[in-house]
């Protein structure tokens, strides 16, 4: 049966005119969801306004479906199969009539549409909608793609919907209500777009993002990346780069959790890496750089958000709201395996880390981490844009 935090709208019943149907979500294998259907007979008027599908948006403006089979546990083809098809056809559009599906075969695929076809068509002023079957790194694609020429005066940016098939999913953790158990389709079909916050991470001139499980790397063109989620420096990017294997990605956000038992329990026995560089911050309403942690010279964990959550459950940043376009850091010190398992563990509960006296948490406008040379090994300075591993040069610096 349908509960509200199942329901993704009201769709006119196929060949019955005056007829609706109350088009909801019930769970499936591997999490993914089936599209079930029952008659919208006993909803009161109330609840038929709250849940009407609002066709007007998809009129006379053609969708992109981009399929990332490899993000997360590589379940976006099979989303696409058991749940979106079937809702597409409830809201009457048809492939190539109304939709054109482009599923990815390498990591450059979104890039490439991005370049060759969203872009040119924002570009003419042409309205289109864009449904990402992925993780945050296919909306980081999109949008550094999008904004890798200068804009021309009938820019018309692209309406985009990212249904979380990733690890993560930080944004739409973030965004969806809370308890949503449509996978975003209900966003889909009932949803209202809102301009996407940004922030841009400029790198000097020597740093590298690193590809292919980190055995490759590639100059970062006009040096800089783009983001909606996330900068991090510290345990979190290496966190994240040491767990962008096939092999980690399987175990899905477990992969994090695995990682960090690595990372803070040496093999060893020693205690785990104080990270060594210079944090400076641009506070709110300041015009000049400032230490972020004065008579601080080492450093555990130092990120910089723009969401509230990085997993569905672990809110890094509980004072964010949705699409709010402000930027929070929250950072501390070197700290034993044990207690940085205890302090990000409360993460997992509402956020209460930010309460941790060894926690700092504020709003800034600016984040900025100088190496000066004091880490010699390049896996210390990895930073982290929205799951893109950068690792910087060891007089190098990332600014935010």
């Amino acid at each position: 049966m349908a509960t509200p935090q199942s329901i993704i709208g009201i769709f006119p019943t196929p060949g019955e005119i005056g007829q609706f149907d109350l088009v909801y979500t019930e769970d499936g294998d591997n999490g993914i969801p089936h599209i079930k259907t029952q008659p919208a007979t006993s909803l009161t008027e109330e609840e038929q306004k709250k849940y009407a599908f609002n066709a007007l948006p998809f009129q006379n403006v053609h969708t992109h479906i981009i399929i990332s089979t490899a993000s997360g546990t590589g379940l976006a083809s099979t989303f696409f199969t058991q749940a979106l098809q079937p809702l597409l056809a409830h809201m009457g559009l048809e492939e190539t009539k109304n939709y054109t599906l482009h599923t990815t075969a390498s990591i450059s695929t979104v890039t490439d549409l991005t370049t060759t076809l969203f872009l040119p068509t924002a570009a003419s002023g042409t309205p289109q909608r864009l449904i990402l079957l992925s993780g945050d790194g296919g909306l980081l694609d999109i949008l550094n793609a999008l904004l890798s020429t200068p804009s021309s005066p009938t820019f018309k940016p692209p309406t985009i919907i990212l249904l979380p098939l990733g690890t993560g999913n930080a944004l739409a953790h973030s965004t969806l209500p809370a308890g949503d158990a449509t996978h975003g389709l209900s966003a889909l079909a009932r949803g209202t777009p809102h301009p996407l916050p940004f922030f841009v991470a400029r790198f000097s001139p020597g740093a590298r993002l690193l590809t292919n499980e980190a055995r490759d790397s590639e100059p970062i063109p006009g040096g800089a990346l783009y983001g909606a989620v996330v900068c991090s420096w510290g345990m979190h990017a290496c966190l994240v780069g040491d767990s962008d294997t096939a092999a980690y990605r399987a175990h899905g956000a477990a992969r994090f959790g695995m990682a960090a038992k690595e990372a803070l329990f040496p093999a060893d026995g020693g205690p785990p890496h104080a990270f060594k560089g210079l944090v400076s911050v641009r506070r709110e309403g300041a015009g000049e750089w400032e230490a972020l942690a004065p008579g601080r010279s080492e450093h555990m964990y130092v990120l910089a958000t723009l969401v509230s959550n990085l997993e569905k459950t672990f809110r890094i940043s509980p004072a964010s709201s949705p699409l709010e376009a402000r930027l929070r850091v929250v950072h501390f010190g070197p700290l034993g395996g044990d207690e940085v398992m205890r302090v990000m563990g409360l993460a997992y509960d509402g956020g209460k880390h930010v309460q941790e006296e060894a926690v700092g948490y504020e709003a800034v406008e600016g984040l900025r981490v100088e190496f000066k040379g004091l880490e010699e090994e390049g896996r210390w300075r990895r930073i982290c844009v929205d799951g893109k591993i950068v690792r910087v040069e060891s007089d190098g610096w990332v600014e935010v």
